[in-house]
């Protein structure tokens, strides 16, 4: 894959950078000019100090830094060379901070305030894997819309999310952070976050500038392993990874975070072909671009970069725009420009992105606009954050399995066990990544059963964390002390219906997270068999950050859910879909496998020369030792009514455009929610094709007995492709559709684009 511009974009270098957003009305233009007249005033060092981001490095409402680093960057806020700060929150803080840099500079510009808000701030909604398994985008909407209020009312302005990377590897602990492993749903995500966290005006003062990370390939790195080298075809890049971010860009998103990883051999902080040619060139983007935590200087490790002043220069003739905590263009970008060896229009454009989200956000008719101890005091945690956050949660949980129809448990009748470390655990429900959060605040499994039954005994059975539960710390893992199993086994014994809440802590997945074992983390394994010896009638609850390895939970356990990492509201969440209150809706983003060896996983996969057995020997694309398939299938999630589908139509007589509709009808006896999903296969294309590809959906609600026609439309935005050279295409040819429940299952037919 090339690293320098493509040919129709290489035009003179200075008149690229130089290209003026398309604004039409009024105030934007007003913003363009009051950015060029603040521009013009600014010394080369003061630009370099805009392109500076620092993170929070001292006691704010105390005396100054008498020395060191954390004194340098002091000095630096106050003297107008830096232009955004990150983890500096709270009214407070922030106006000290603000005053410093307004009050205190020559130029008086305003700091931007940044902090990833990934589900929520103090109110913590589900992880967003658990989110995307909701596939209720105006709930996903809602979750980021209550997030940018809570923290702006702490004075953030901006958030370092959503991530919208694509992941087919739950190895990867940052899966967790994304929408799983297909590219449609994950579009549709990304655009739902950006609205619910920007609204429909930066200026109003409960909206956070939204950042898509991380650009680009991110999700991909290889083995799964955190910050590692990502290396992938044009097909994959165009088709897979590319997109979400494209629609995040058409969304408005005002920022865009590059990656940690290279991109065949390219650091994404220094890639002129990703930031250049693609992102500001051929999309068009006029927000800025942020590095994420030091990977500018990270250049230098790769082998990119001979030092932090080539690390700079390479930075911002990527098109890098903010340096987060690397200092490589505070320390030597204006030297860089004396010496000719970066062109002034380079760090121009660079500086009119963030002067432009500067001014967006109203920081200059007000720097003080988001301080607001009113609203600090009020809207975090409020009430009706709160009931949202519920309302997400119950809508997030997958049912996988439910033989007998074991669930919903009596509210009246028969003994109820609970076992398992995480069911009295109020901080792991949390998850990763919930800054602004407050530890031990989430509503137990045992707080929110104890709503319904007061009688329910519970037993912590084994531990599974031992020592110290920590962001930025290992995590280590109970793998000897069996004590527990006997008491969660003689509880067992003398219940009617064992309720087990088993899986990882929330601090297992996330940054830094990678794991080669995808089982049931510790002894947990060997509580669950011993469990299941004296009662199998067993309701396992699925607490992770990512899709788990349960062959034998699936094979011999009745009733199995997801329940994923839920946010404050997890016990009432999880109790409210037990005992029937709400029936689930879930589905699974991700792909369920049955061992790590499958890794990376997914439906939408390409097929082979030899998909299938058919000369009855071993010579054909499978594993000796295991099914090809996943466990539980994308898509895949269960109902405590069912639904039938029919009368499948598809009319193609129109060559722009080919509709498709189903009939889906509730034969159960209870209110339900279904996820109506609609597959294509291109047979035969200039460019192989995946076997299957989500090109729609709908969530619907039915009562019993009752009846709804789901009409889809697939245009040319569905039914074309990207070639090896990025151009959308469309082809006329044969396709197969299917129609259904899930990824594997459903009403299936054909058609014939024939594109007159």
């Amino acid at each position: 894959m090339p690293h320098s511009l493509p040919a129709k974009l290489s035009t003179a270098l200075a008149s690229i950078m130089l290209l003026a957003s398309p604004f039409t009305s009024s105030a934007s233009n007003d913003i363009e000019q009051r950015v060029d007249e603040l521009l013009a005033k600014m010394t080369l060092a003061e630009k370099a100090g805009q392109m500076n981001q620092y993170n929070g490095f001292w006691e704010v409402t105390g005396p100054a830094p008498a020395e060191g680093d954390a004194k340098n960057k002091y000095e630096h806020i106050r003297t107008g060379m830096v232009g955004s700060v990150l983890n500096i929150t709270g009214t407070k803080d922030v106006r000290a901070t603000q005053k410093l840099a307004v009050e205190g500079s020559r130029l008086g510009i305003p700091l931007i305030f940044a902090l990833d808000v990934i589900h929520g701030h103090q109110t913590v909604f589900p992880i967003p894997l658990a989110e995307a398994a909701s596939w209720d985008l105006n709930a996903i909407e809602k979750s980021a819309r209550i997030g940018a209020i809570e923290a702006s009312a702490r004075g953030i302005n901006w958030t370092f999310a959503p991530m919208v990377d694509i992941s087919r590897d739950a190895r990867w602990g940052r899966v967790m952070e994304g929408a799983g492993e297909d590219t449609f749903l994950g579009q549709k995500v990304a655009v739902a976050r950006v609205r619910g966290f920007q609204g429909d005006d930066l200026t109003d003062i409960d909206t956070i500038a939204a950042t898509a990370k991380h650009f680009a390939g991110y999700g991909f790195g290889e083995a799964g392993r955190e910050y590692n080298r990502v290396d992938v075809g044009t097909n994959t890049l165009y088709n897979m990874i590319l997109p979400p971010f494209k629609a995040s860009v058409d969304a408005g998103v005002a920022s865009v975070m590059n990656a940690f990883n290279t991109l065949n051999g390219i650091p994404a902080t220094g890639d002129v072909f990703l930031q250049r040619g693609i992102l500001k060139g051929a999309w068009d983007f006029n927000g800025l671009v942020v590095s994420d935590w030091g990977s500018g200087k990270e250049m230098m490790q790769h082998g990119f970069a001979k030092d932090l002043k080539h690390a700079a220069q390479l930075g911002v003739t990527a098109g890098s725009d903010v340096d987060m905590e690397s200092y490589m263009y505070v320390k030597h970008l204006e030297a860089l420009v004396n010496e000719g060896k970066v062109d002034i229009a380079l760090v121009d454009d660079a500086v009119r992105r963030i002067l432009r989200l500067k001014f967006k956000l109203g920081l200059f008719d007000d720097p003080y606009k988001y301080i607001n101890e009113e609203r600090e005091a009020t809207l975090l945690g409020h009430a009706d954050h709160m009931a949202a956050a519920l309302d997400v949660a119950k809508r997030s949980i997958v049912l996988l399995k439910n033989q007998g129809n074991l669930l919903p448990l009596s509210k009246t009748s028969g003994k109820i066990a609970v076992i398992g470390d995480f069911a009295d655990d109020k901080n792991s429900p949390l998850g990763s990544w919930r800054f602004g959060s407050i530890d031990n605040s989430a509503v137990s499994l045992l707080e929110g059963l104890a709503k319904y039954r007061d009688d329910i005994e519970f037993a912590q059975g084994v531990k599974v964390v031992t020592g110290e539960e920590s962001f930025v710390q290992e995590i280590t893992v109970n793998q000897t002390d069996a004590t527990g199993i006997d008491e969660a086994v003689a509880l067992a014994k003398k219940s009617d219906v064992v309720v087990m809440l088993l899986g990882e802590h929330g601090f297992q997945s996330g940054e830094g997270r990678s794991r080669t074992d995808l089982g049931l983390p510790g002894l947990q394994q060997e509580m669950l068999e011993a469990v299941y010896a004296v009662n199998p009638n067993i309701v396992l609850l699925i607490a992770s950050g990512r899709p788990l390895a349960l062959p034998w939970a699936a094979e011999h356990i009745p009733s199995i859910a997801a329940t994923w990492q839920l946010g404050s509201q997890s016990g009432n969440a999880i109790s409210e879909v037990l005992f029937g209150d709400y029936n689930p809706s879930g589905k699974l983003p991700v792909s369920f496998p049955y061992n790590v060896g499958q890794m990376p996983l997914y439906y939408n996969r390409m097929n082979t020369g030899r998909p299938i057995d058919k000369d009855s020997n071993v010579f054909w694309s499978h594993y000796s030792d295991s099914p090809s398939e996943a466990l539980f299938p994308f898509g895949h999630g269960l109902s405590y009514t069912q639904f039938d589908y029919s009368k499948l139509s598809i009319n193609a007589d129109d060559p722009a455009k080919v509709d498709v509709s189903v009939t889906v009808k509730n034969v159960g006896k209870r209110a339900g929610e279904e996820v109506v999903q609609l597959y294509m296969h291109d047979k035969v294309a200039s460019v192989a094709r995946p076997i299957k590809e989500l090109k729609g959906f709908e969530k619907i609600e039915l009562e019993p007995g009752a009846t709804k026609t789901v009409n889809f439309t697939l245009d040319s935005s569905k039914l074309g492709f990207f070639d090896r050279e990025g151009n959308w295409i469309v082809e006329p040819g044969e396709f197969d559709i299917l129609v259904g429940s899930n990824s594997r299952e459903g009403l299936t037919g054909q058609f014939t684009l024939s594109m007159k």
